[in-house]
């Protein structure tokens, strides 16, 4: 695996489920032809919102 590049997933036992998938400066979100790309700072500051509780559990 490239190590630039991390795929973390719902379901790990299939291939269809979303999936987040960073490579090196974007990051994907989502499950195939129904994805969200983000560049490496708005990533950022999403987590830094779900890290401060500003996005919680819905």
């Amino acid at each position: 695996m490239d190590p630039k590049k991390k795929i973390v997933t719902l379901c790990p036992a299939c291939d269809a489920c979303p999936a987040v998938e960073v490579y090196g400066d974007t990051v994907r979100i989502g499950e195939p032809n129904n994805q969200v790309t983000l560049a490496k700072d708005e990533w950022n500051i999403l987590v830094e919102a779900i890290l401060q509780g500003k996005l919680t559990k819905v």
